[in-house]
């Protein structure tokens, strides 16, 4: 039955859901990876494709930006969609030194100052973790693909950091040199999976760094993403045995 922000089919949505926050990428992902891909979803141009992928069915829906966004889209298709397991493949910048221009970075908890799990049930922790057991796969994934990821904690923030005084934001998180990325989705998706008993991961390319002098264009931060989505397809792939 259709909601209020999801056209589709109960039957149109595979268990397992990619979600990339730009719909344009939910695209690019249907039309450059997937087989048979069929689209679902288009209200508010929020577009969802179910498709295959080495032969397993795969669904691939955009989340759109910030926190708000996904806890919609994200709690719908788990609540009504009997989604179990959502994959997040997103973009961030990072503040850390460490880590360069389009590293891959899986989360293993995203930290926030967003008050959404207060106002959806009063919780009040302000770090939630991804699910080990996805996590595990990825990893597995990645080591036999030999593709690098760096796993750690990431903030999930509803500000664009390079915005904001710099001093004044860091003091904001504690021990804050131990995050590897600032992304926008994540901390809604780990609580919600959490509150509502499913399973959730992250994967994220970095693409802005005061530390690296790279600059990615609008099309090499589209094309750039492959290797990331790669990865969480076959990961699904073998979620999907």
């Amino acid at each position: 039955m259709p909601t209020a922000h999801i056209e589709a089919k109960k039957e149109d949505i595979a268990p397992i859901v990619l979600m990339p926050g730009d719909p344009l990428r939910a695209k690019y992902i249907a039309d450059n990876f997937l087989e048979n891909a069929k689209l679902i979803n288009s209200v508010r141009n929020m577009y969802g494709y179910t498709g295959f992928y080495n032969g397993k069915r795969i669904t691939v829906f955009a989340s759109g930006m910030g926190i708000a966004s996904i806890g919609i889209y994200a709690y719908e298709l788990y609540k009504f969609y009997d989604v179990d397991k959502i994959i997040r493949i997103g973009t961030c910048g990072t503040n850390n030194k460490n880590i360069k221009i389009l590293d891959i970075i899986l989360a293993e908890s995203a930290y926030s100052l967003n008050p959404f799990p207060y106002l959806f049930d009063g919780d009040e922790k302000k770090e939630y973790l991804a699910s080990a057991s996805l996590n595990e796969k990825i990893k597995e994934v990645a080591t036999n693909s030999l593709i690098k990821i760096n796993s750690g904690r990431i903030i999930t923030s509803d500000i664009f950091d390079p915005y904001v005084d710099y001093d004044k934001y860091i003091k904001k998180y504690p021990d804050f040199n131990s995050f590897l990325a600032n992304e926008m989705e994540s901390f809604a998706l780990f609580y919600l999976a959490y509150k509502l008993k499913k399973e959730a991961a992250c994967l994220l390319t970095v693409v802005d760094s005061p530390f690296d002098s790279k600059k990615l264009t609008s099309d090499e931060r589209q094309t750039s993403l492959n290797l990331m989505i790669k990865l969480a397809l076959n990961a699904a792939t073998y979620l999907n045995k």
